[in-house]
């Protein structure tokens, strides 16, 4: 298995941010909006670095087909370097809480879906559900240039989960949920404060053949 794990769990705080919004992150893109915005006015704002192999969106819900030996991770332990997952996104700067509820028919060894912040190719961090040994884990990378990985035991071994990542000044922080209220963090990490980031989810299938995932209730919060 990939990296060493450290877990903890933390009780979930109230998000209170306040730091302005600065512009897109190019401009061809358009900047998030200070105000929530959730559900399907979300889809239709963001775009995809490497498409999946089918896309279906309804009504506020994404559903994706990932294609097969997909990744995002970047040299520890490995030596290799994969940054063909599929990643949907949009621009943001400053603080911000970013949430979906996330599912998938997962199958294969490391089979996942959840969140992805990107700064570039070597700087980012993902998190969601990932199948490691046949289990349901709640899984953390972060990437400077190299990756690490920590994992807890899933909220549940069936159905969806709530994941919520929240960047304030120079950290991110992974938390998820059963029921979208009541969230559990599982871990926090160094993240550049004041770059412009790409934020959205991500799904992945580095052994498999690829397989089904379902994002909605999608929900920014920025000021």
């Amino acid at each position: 298995m990939r990296g060493s794990r450290r877990n903890f769990l933390g009780a979930a705080a109230g998000l209170t941010l306040a730091a302005q919004m600065p512009a897109a992150a190019d401009e061809d893109a358009k900047p998030a909006s200070a105000a929530k915005r959730g559900g399907g006015d979300l889809l239709s704002r963001m775009t995809w670095l490497n498409d999946p192999a089918l896309v279906n969106y309804t009504e506020g819900v994404l559903n994706v087909r990932s294609r097969g030996k997909t990744d995002f991770w970047r040299k520890t332990f490995y030596g290799y370097v994969n940054d063909n997952g599929h990643f949907m996104h949009l621009p943001i700067a400053g603080d911000f809480m970013f949430q979906a509820r996330v599912d998938g028919n997962y199958t294969a060894l490391y089979d996942q879906a959840g969140i992805m912040v990107r700064l570039d190719e070597k700087t980012w961090m993902k998190c969601g559900t990932e199948l490691v040994e046949n289990k349901r884990w709640a899984s953390v990378v972060f990437t400077h240039d190299f990756s690490d990985w920590s994992t807890m035991e899933d909220l549940t071994q069936r159905g969806a989960v709530y994941w919520r990542v929240v960047r304030q000044r120079d950290s991110i922080e992974a938390r998820c949920s059963l029921d979208g209220e009541k969230f559990v963090t599982v871990r926090q990490g160094y993240f550049p404060a004041h770059q412009k980031v790409m934020v959205g989810v991500m799904c992945c299938a580095p052994e498999g053949q690829g397989f089904d995932a379902t994002f909605d209730q999608l929900l920014l919060d920025a000021v």
